[in-house]
């Protein structure tokens, strides 16, 4: 089950973002669908990074299946941008950042793994049939 704080005027597909989740865990998730000051703020308080990111991941310490996975954070004007400017849906834009953020939640690490999160994500990507993701992206770049 997702939990949404949706900050934005944007009516989110949360019905298929709760299909991603099923697929991977069974645990609620907490979503906030925000705009760049809202995140920057974030970003400089919790990494600090003063800057606007596209998602953030804050995974709940405590490691309970009744309890919630963690906290995601997703930037609905930067998902709004790249989904123009790559000529997909931003509903896809935004299950492709739920998708990495969850990831995250679930442990994987990118940033210091050898290639395993970039795979589970193609994975999903192709199992819910949405566009190339960030990881992807970067890497292709």
């Amino acid at each position: 089950m997702i939990v949404l704080d949706n900050q934005t005027i944007y009516k989110i597909d949360i019905d298929f973002l709760e299909q991603i989740l099923a697929s991977l865990s069974l645990q609620e998730v907490e979503l906030t669908l925000c705009h760049n000051t809202y995140i920057q703020e974030l970003n400089r308080e919790h990494r600090d990074k003063d800057t606007a990111t596209d998602v953030l991941s804050f995974p709940l310490v405590v490691d309970f299946d009744f309890m919630p996975l963690g906290s995601l954070v997703i930037n609905w004007d930067r998902a709004s941008e790249v989904a123009e400017a790559l000529g997909h849906s931003v509903d896809e834009e935004i299950s492709l950042l739920f998708i990495h953020g969850l990831l995250h939640l679930l442990g994987y690490d990118h940033e210091v793994d050898e290639g395993e999160m970039r795979a589970k994500e193609v994975e999903i990507i192709e199992e819910f049939k949405l566009p190339s993701s960030l990881i992807v992206r970067t890497q292709e770049s």
